[in-house]
């Protein structure tokens, strides 16, 4: 149980300044008119959980494990993708009277999520 909490935390804290430096690039780069970081963010962690979801079912895998599947699942992705800040950013888009740009941010969303964790158990598949 201890070393479950330790895995947990550390990846949390990494996942968590991870999301911090990666939206304020993108936020840097591309305005933020619209929450390119938050997309970026969640696609992005979707795809590597999608690699980590293939891994894990193979029980040679590391990932097969207790305690890096919660470093860098429960952990690092959890502190990294962000359901919260889609949430709100989606609201703030609405009550902006942007409906049509928040409904296009919830299928960009949403749909991208999807496959690129869907991309990510091909590419495991791929690499076999």
């Amino acid at each position: 149980m201890i070393s479950g909490f330790i895995s947990v935390t550390l990846g949390s804290v990494l996942g968590a300044v991870a999301r911090y430096f990666v939206s304020g690039f993108v936020a840097r780069r591309v305005g933020e008119t619209f929450p390119y970081g938050t997309l970026l963010i969640n696609v992005s962690g979707a795809f590597v959980i999608g690699i980590f979801g293939d891994l894990a079912l193979d029980s040679t895998s590391l990932f097969a494990e207790p305690d890096p599947w919660l470093f860098a699942v429960t952990g690092f992705l959890g502190a990294y993708t962000t359901v919260s800040s889609f949430s709100l950013q989606t609201l703030a888009l609405a009550r902006d009277g942007e409906g049509t740009r928040a409904a296009l941010y919830v299928a960009l969303s949403v749909g991208l999520s999807l496959a690129a964790a869907s991309l990510g158990f091909v590419l495991v598949d791929a690499v076999k």
